[in-house]
């Protein structure tokens, strides 16, 4: 193994002529066999051209890879020959095609999507179209379509009364379940914004995340939490004989539907204002998922985690069921797999660590899936590749994204005879557009470190 990957040898020793008595005498050939590092450039003064060699390691590199970088040190030589006092960083290393396909064809993943609608109107279109099917699945609990968009409707137009204007922020101290769905809609339905807030959070970064966002009202259980705002307990409206016709208010697809915290890099909480469009690009018309009516979707995640966007949103927005999975349930296996199997759910997202737990002790029964989803850590190989030992008809997905770009920016769908060494996360999920960009903001090279 070599002491360093990299060499570069300037040769100017170059041979004269030898004379000698009795002998015709010439250079051989530079044949070289074997190299001594990872990567050796080889240089010298021939006449009036600078000429050498580029050996390489093949157990490391593919030879389309050598030619490339190839390619983009000469246009850095000949960048430096044509101006030799420009800036080393403002040099541009890629060809005109080269640059084209990393900005553009790489991101062509235009597909219809509805970018002008409200979540909400996207699932009043499914109640009218099919009213009587299961929208919530919560232990005993059953709603159908129709019975979620009444209460969510009571809701709202209670909200509406209460001085909810649009772009206000309404904060649900709620844990998962029905009325929370139902909380959530009809926030939505008056023109509002939802912000959910984990009820175990103590009541100090609570009452930070509401006043960051300036929320109006909190809406709660029957145990009502404290709060320095308005508190109203859903409960007894969402059951009661209010109005439970849809209120009609018109908005667009930019508005924003919620906000979303994140733990923040500096510890302090950052909200992450998210409008409908970017919500239904997330599920409507996706090429990593395929959710249709009949599909049930478990919603598994936190209720502050942004993977909750895609556990409601996709099952209610094509027509699928929402089964609901407390907290005490996801955090023990056996009773996570049996809920899994009796409410025969179809789709399904872990985080990293939940994933990489949950392929040794309930593989058979995640096998059994229609999706798996997981992300939100560096994957572990081997517990994909546990996976995929079982049987079972489970397309296994790999997903990557921020809080900021809408729970999902790119994803990778493993095949059955994965047998590689990492895991990718992926290319840019429909309608969706992905950079590797320098310390300067241009698109960096192949093969070059750079940042999404």
């Amino acid at each position: 193994t070599p002491l360093l990957q990299v060499m570069l040898a300037w040769e100017n020793n170059a041979l004269g002529a030898l004379d000698l008595p009795g002998l015709s005498v010439e250079a051989a050939a530079d044949e070289l066999d074997q190299v001594e590092f990872d990567l050796e450039l080889s240089l010298g003064e021939h006449g009036e051209e600078i000429a050498g060699t580029l050996g390489y390691a093949t157990t490391l590199f593919d030879r389309a890879t050598i030619e490339r970088q190839r390619g983009y040190l000469l246009a850095l030589l000949r960048e430096m020959a044509a101006d030799a006092r420009q800036e080393v960083h403002r040099i541009e290393l890629l060809s005109e095609a080269e640059r084209t396909y990393l900005l553009e064809e790489l991101n062509r993943t235009a597909a219809t999507y509805p970018a002008e609608r409200c979540i909400h109107e996207l699932f009043e279109a499914q109640v009218h179209k099919a009213p009587d099917t299961v929208a919530v699945v919560c232990e005993d609990e059953r709603l159908s379509y129709g019975e979620l968009n009444a209460r969510a409707n009571r809701l709202a137009h209670h909200l509406i009364a209460f001085g909810v204007r649009p772009g206000d922020c309404i904060a649900t101290v709620l844990d998962r379940s029905a009325a929370l769905i139902a909380a959530q809609l009809a926030i939505l339905k008056a023109g509002g914004v939802y912000v959910p807030i984990d009820r175990a959070l103590p009541l100090p970064r609570r009452e930070l995340l509401m006043a960051d966002c300036a929320a109006r009202l909190v809406l709660c259980g029957d145990d009502l939490v404290d709060a320095t705002i308005p508190v109203l307990g859903i409960e007894p409206l969402l059951a009661g004989t209010g109005c439970s016709s849809d209120p009609g208010l018109s908005s667009s697809g930019e508005a924003a539907a919620y906000v979303m915290y994140t733990s923040g890099s500096t510890g302090r909480p950052k909200g992450v204002v998210v409008p409908h469009r970017a919500v239904n690009r997330l599920v409507i018309n996706s090429d990593y998922v395929k959710v249709d009516a009949g599909d049930r979707v478990a919603w598994a995640g936190n209720v502050g985690f942004d993977a909750s966007t895609f556990e409601i949103w996709a099952p209610l927005l094509n027509g699928g069921c929402i089964v609901v999975m407390h907290a005490a349930t996801v955090r023990d296996a056996p009773s996570f797999a049996r809920e899994l199997e009796q409410h025969g759910v179809t789709s399904l997202f872990l985080t990293t660590a939940l994933f990489n737990q949950y392929t040794s002790s309930i593989a058979p029964t995640l096998a059994q899936l229609k999706y798996l989803l997981c992300g939100g850590e560096r994957g572990d190989l081997a517990s994909f590749q546990r996976l995929l030992k079982e049987k079972g008809l489970v397309r296994l997905i790999h997903c990557y994204g921020p809080t900021e770009t809408t729970t999902f920016a790119t994803s990778w769908t493993c095949p059955d005879d994965f047998k590689g060494s990492m895991l990718p996360i992926g290319r840019p999920i429909a309608n969706t557009r992905v950079y590797l960009l320098d310390g300067h903001g241009a698109p960096v090279p192949f093969g070059a470190v750079g940042e999404l």
